[in-house]
């Protein structure tokens, strides 16, 4: 993206010089296999192809089969210069999709890993070229080390150099003073590759995130849910122009005092109502249109078997779509939904529902990251440096947008109250604090979303301007846009060495400041009206995060190192609210109960790793912390092998521990094993991967 093709041929025009200045070459690297497999039964997020789907994996199962060959390759450019390629063939047989199964630009399998070169001018060191640059060394865990971005394909189970996206960039570098070291970077803008994170969704990749699952999973995804959501909206609208509710030309739009709880709670529409009613109108259909049906694929209902007894209805604990969406109301339904008529739409036409689409909005060619660091010493042994960068952030934001699907347009969004007769009444366009509304139950409170353009038409099956059948501008589509964000990132570090007579202690630290980063903001009043786009964004946010480590070696040579680790949000969002349903039965109310549900309708930051439908959208913590131990031994006669392990706990009750092992056979030939168990609380981010949790067996040939 920084001007790539500019770099790329600065770098081979230096490397096509004649044959004399590449006459001396080196090459070396190796070969390699790794199979890691399940280490207990389960089901990974996202795996499940239908609501009513537990297939997944036994113990044992592959998780991965990779063969790869790496190559590095070093030569002279004179004697003040010098370049290096290092080349990577990889296949894992068991990648979910092309993506992960071999090369993808940019990621853990890149061909062309690195390429750069290494030059003097004055007293100047310049690389220039594809590489990577290390600025923080945190174990299992990035804070200053933010200038190349990270393939999470297999989540932090990788070493930090595999791990990371080499990316090309400038870097020159001097010495000042006695002690002191001053760096500059000049970088692509690359951002991480996270599975999942993109518009097929990744199905059935073992290191999906829950909160990636609710983005574009094909169950809990909202890319998914939409769709299918408005299809259940466009059998409503069908059924109301059929006249299964009663005499309506106008279809659903008459409908604004009347809302999904509503319905499901009994109120009823001419003898329909009741959660089986709205459960069975989703999942099967109108009779014309029966692929308007959702068959219990997305999570729109809380179904847990296929019977009638097996639905359940309680939004005051959503577990599904519908839930989070109980104050909707029906004329919203028809906003979502499109008529195949021309000038009036009729029983006779077909109906449908939105589409999405998802759209990458980076930046150009042009635009870069920017960085500067200066290292010191002072005379005491206190070792620090100092660092600013000026950059995207490396983590992708997707937020929700309305559109006109043939012209492009952005949509405005109209939250409209209900009016006399339950129409929506036009005149009225709430904010987004809905003028404090908290009580859906009472009459007028009913709040309707519409969509127009700029010229004011409105979207939908029927013009809800009037009630005559004529036809609105059809179903609008639901946009996701991934982009990144600018960032200052202000950073510093430390360590200090102290001899002791138990043994040497290193205390370190890595201190970070960003600012203009941002956050998930959840709005759950306003997901309970259906406001899609607005519900669910992304705001702007200045975190502190910070590392403090203390590492000592015992017993000659075991290496132990503690950390602890805290993200601090500065602009975190906490408003509490609880609203009122229309109607429906409280938990523990006796068949038939008319009596409303209270709900949690808050404003908050979303913890983005593990919010997802099954939890209430899980709220972040504003201050997030970490713990870490450390331990590494050299061991056999000339300590030629190596064993590892760290063990790491985040706040909340989530739990990661790796253990691996290099065992040198030969100069030439090493083996290495490795075991990656996670636990604790499913809605923490280690803990919801212990069904991803396995062990590896690789084998390594060098070659020079």
């Amino acid at each position: 993206m920084f001007k790539r093709s500019l770099i790329n041929r600065a770098v081979f025009s230096a490397l096509l010089l004649p044959g004399a200045v590449l006459a001396e070459v080196e090459v070396s690297g190796y070969i390699k296999n790794e199979t890691s497999v399940f280490s207990r039964s389960g089901q990974v997020t996202g795996e499940g192809k239908t609501m009513l789907d537990d297939s997944g994996h036994d113990s044992g199962d592959l998780l991965k089969f990779e063969n790869s060959a790496r190559m590095f390759v070093n030569g002279d450019l004179g004697e003040e210069s010098s370049w290096h390629a290092e080349v990577n063939a990889i296949y894992d047989t068991e990648g979910v999709n092309s993506d992960y199964k071999g090369h993808l630009n940019y990621s853990q399998h890149d061909w062309l890993r690195e390429l750069y070169i290494d030059t003097r001018f004055s007293d100047w060191d310049f690389r220039l070229g594809k590489q990577q640059v290390v600025w923080g060394t945190a174990d299992g865990i990035k804070l200053l080390d933010i200038i190349n971005p990270t393939d999470y394909r297999e989540l932090v189970q990788n070493t930090m150099e595999d791990s990371r996206i080499p990316i090309w960039m400038l870097k020159a570098e001097r010495n000042v003073g006695d002690s002191g070291n001053i760096q500059f970077i000049v970088s692509q803008v690359e951002e991480n590759k996270i599975p999942g994170l993109n518009s097929n969704g990744d199905s059935g990749h073992p290191f999906i995130m829950k909160g990636v699952d609710t983005i574009t999973g094909r169950v809990n995804g909202f890319q998914s849910i939409a769709p299918a959501l408005s299809k259940v909206a466009a059998s409503f609208n069908f059924n109301a122009v059929a006249g299964a509710f009663g005499a309506s030309p106008g279809g659903l739009t008459p409908f604004g005092g009347l809302t999904v709880n509503g319905f499901a709670g009994g109120l009823g529409l001419s003898g329909f109502g009741g959660h089986i009613d709205l459960n069975g109108i989703a999942q099967g259909g109108t009779g014309p249109q029966p692929e308007l049906g959702n068959a219990n694929v997305t999570n729109l209902m809380d179904v847990t078997g296929p019977t009638a007894a097996e639905v359940n209805w309680n939004p005051a604990k959503p577990q599904s779509a519908f839930e989070y969406m109980s104050a909707a109301t029906f004329a919203t339904f028809n906003t979502f939904t499109g008529c195949s008529g021309v000038g009036t739409c009729t029983a006779a036409d077909s109906f449908s529902g939105i589409t999405t689409s998802w759209e990458k909005d980076y930046p150009n060619d042009a635009d870069a990251n920017f960085g500067l660091r200066y290292k010191g010493n002072l005379e005491n042994g206190l070792n620090y440096s100092v660092n600013y960068f000026y950059h995207y952030g490396a983590n992708p934001d997707v937020n929700l947008s309305w559109h006109d699907p043939s012209t492009g347009e952005k949509l405005r969004v109209q939250r409209a109250l209900a009016g006399g007769g339950g129409v929506p009444n036009l005149a009225t366009n709430l904010d987004e604090h809905l003028n404090g509304i908290t009580d859906f139950s009472t009459p007028g409170n009913q709040t309707t979303i519409l969509l127009r353009n700029s010229a004011g038409a409105y979207y939908g099956a029927f013009d809800p301007t009037l009630l005559n059948g004529t036809k609105g501008l059809g179903a609008p589509e639901l946009r996701f846009t991934e982009s990144l964000h600018r960032i200052h990132s202000i950073g510093t570090s430390f360590d200090y060495a102290i001899d002791t007579a138990f043994a040497p202690i290193v205390i370190r630290g890595e201190f970070l400041y960003d600012k203009n980063d941002t956050q998930a903001v959840i709005d759950k009043r306003l997901l309970a009206i259906g406001d899609l786009s607005s519900a669910l964004k992304m705001e702007e946010a200045d975190y502190f995060k910070y590392v403090l480590g203390v590492d000592v070696t015992v017993l000659k040579n075991l290496l132990i190192s503690g950390q602890f680790i805290q993200f601090r949000n500065l602009d975190y969002k906490d408003t509490h609210r609880r609203c009122t349903t229309q109607a429906g039965q409280n938990v523990g109310a006796g068949a038939g109960a008319a009596s409303q549900y209270t709900f949690d309708c808050s404003k908050y930051t979303g913890d983005l790793a593990t919010l997802n439908l099954a939890n209430g959208l899980n709220q972040a913590y504003k201050n997030k912390e970490f713990y870490s131990l450390f331990f590494s031994k050299p061991f056999g006669p000339s300590d030629e092998h190596r064993w590892n392990n760290i063990v790491m706990y985040e706040e909340g009750g989530g739990w990661w521990n790796r253990f691996d092992m290099e065992y040198s056979f030969t100069d030439n030939l090493i083996g290495t094993a490795e075991l990656n168990q996670y636990w604790g609380d499913e809605d923490t981010q280690f803990g919801q991967f212990k069904d991803s949790s396995n062990v590896q067996l690789g084998i390594r040939y060098l070659f020079d």
